[in-house]
């Protein structure tokens, strides 16, 4: 992969996050318009961070180095998001990071399953 890569890849890895991450949303109970929105808009803020910041590292630096800032950025993004949704959400059925971490989680996997078929 190329620097010149790096847009096409945030915006796929970006519209599938929020697709895993709206449709898992909606699973756990989240229906408010206003909260579906909220899971998005904080998608929007994280997810270009914790894709072009690795994707950064692995061109210089090599994939030892890609792998570690990415699974450090993917536990700031829970604790961010987690944030975002203890402040934003109306939801409250679930703990506000524990959604953070089913979301999260879910993108990750799912996106891992594609990333190797």
């Amino acid at each position: 992969m190329k620097i010149s890569d790096l847009p096409l890849v945030m915006v796929r890895c970006l519209l599938l996050t929020i697709l895993i991450e709206g449709i898992i949303a909606i699973i756990i109970g989240i229906r408010n318009k206003k909260d579906i929105l909220n899971v998005i808009l904080a998608n929007i803020v994280t997810n270009p961070i914790v894709v072009s910041l690795p994707f950064v590292f692995l061109i210089t630096y090599g994939y030892k180095y890609y792998r570690i800032s990415f699974y450090v950025l993917e536990i700031i993004t829970l604790i961010v998001e987690g944030l975002i949704y203890y402040k934003v959400l109306n939801y409250k059925k679930i703990n506000p990071f524990i959604i953070s971490l089913i979301l999260n989680g879910s993108s990750y996997l799912i996106g891992e399953i594609i990333n190797h078929i």
